[in-house]
């Protein structure tokens, strides 16, 4: 199991950016693949970003490719989602996500993850 803290959220206008930071408990975080979802009212989770555990590969959903860019930092524990040109349709509470995985593949499926963290809201004005 590995503890997640997200961070970062908060309210912008559209056309804003902002970086979402996920720092995880685990010592052993380069072995997790990392993704981020996102929920908005009413909605279920969908996916957004995936990153593999060596930060080779990743993936978008169609939604935000373009937009947004994941990575990581093994060496600090720490995932990032930077949003750039922001959309009022974003708005939604943002997660991120482990599952332990040395596979070079992505990993956009949400039940494929097992530990998550408790939500950063990001709000987008129009």
């Amino acid at each position: 199991q590995v503890q997640l803290v997200e961070s970062g959220g908060g309210l912008v206008q559209a056309g804003a950016s902002l970086r979402l930071s996920c720092t995880a408990s685990a010592r052993t975080f380069s072995n997790y693949a990392m993704g981020w979802f996102r929920q908005a009212p009413g909605k279920e989770r969908e996916f957004v970003a995936t990153i593999n555990w060596s930060g080779g590969r990743t993936d978008y959903a169609d939604s935000v490719k373009g937009r947004f860019t994941i990575s990581r930092d093994n060496a600090k524990n720490t995932m990032f989602l930077q949003m750039n040109s922001l959309k009022p349709e974003d708005t939604a509470v943002y997660y991120c996500a482990a599952v332990w995985s040395k596979a070079d593949m992505v990993i956009r499926r949400r039940s494929s993850y097992n530990n998550w963290g408790q939500g950063t809201q990001v709000t987008v004005s129009s």
